[in-house]
């Protein structure tokens, strides 16, 4: 149309609680000045870069670097599941305690530290390789982090069910140490004897070492409460 300088933005509902309130409606209305690009006037409504999924214009497939032009109409989709990922690999924010220890119960490759900066996590992410989750949405905004994803906060076994759902991936239970993240290798008895108390000695015969932090683990009394977390997972 003549004079038109906007264009109309349509997110799907399921993205909504990921917007400012204020823009949570099944129509929004941007400038289109034929500069900005519709990737950038989706994430200027709030909704961090990393949720952004399949995106069309006037219903067919677009490119979000692709020029918002004046009376384009852009469906924005939620990122597909499973979401293809190069590397299994993750980092967490300080929030993440619990999910951390749950993902490395699982032998995902997870990374952890309570007291991680965002600069931090996000030189992380991008030297080793990583998909950074978080709450935090505007970490997930910055033009350097290449993978992440928003994840809610509560719950751990609901966030542990998004991950998984999410991303999907391999599994390996009991290869990797909760607290560390190294792997576990098989040790003998004998070799760890010096550090058990004589309760655990008498009780058990298989025993796991970290390879990094040389933390020792058995199946003691906190093994059905874990099974259930990796049977869950399965």
């Amino acid at each position: 149309m003549p004079g038109m300088t906007t264009a109309t933005i349509r997110i799907d509902a399921s993205l909504h609680p990921l917007l400012p309130s204020r823009h949570r409606r099944a129509e929004l209305t941007v400038p289109a000045d034929g500069v900005a690009t519709v990737g950038h006037a989706v994430e200027s409504l709030g909704l961090p870069r990393t949720e952004i999924g399949p995106v069309t214009v006037g219903g067919a497939p677009a490119d979000p670097g692709r020029r918002l032009a004046p009376g384009d109409v852009v469906g924005v989709a939620p990122v597909p599941r499973p979401q293809p990922m190069a590397f299994p690999r993750f980092v967490l924010d300080v929030h993440f305690g619990t999910l951390a220890r749950r993902m490395r119960l699982l032998g995902i490759d997870t990374a952890y530290r309570n007291d991680a900066d965002d600069p931090e996590l996000v030189e992380q992410a991008i030297a080793e390789g990583r998909i950074l989750l978080t709450q935090d949405r505007g970490l997930l905004r910055r033009r350097a982090l290449p993978q992440g994803a928003l994840i809610p906060a509560g719950d751990p076994d609901a966030q542990l069910a998004d991950v998984l759902d999410r991303f999907a991936p391999p599994l390996a239970p009991w290869t990797r140490c909760p607290a560390c993240n190294g792997l576990l290798r098989p040790v003998a008895k004998e070799a760890v004897a010096d550090r058990l108390e004589p309760g655990t000695r008498d009780a058990f015969d298989a025993f796991s070492q970290c390879a990094d932090c040389a933390r020792v683990y058995w199946r003691g009394a906190h093994a059905d409460r874990l099974d259930a977390v990796v049977t869950a997972a399965g």
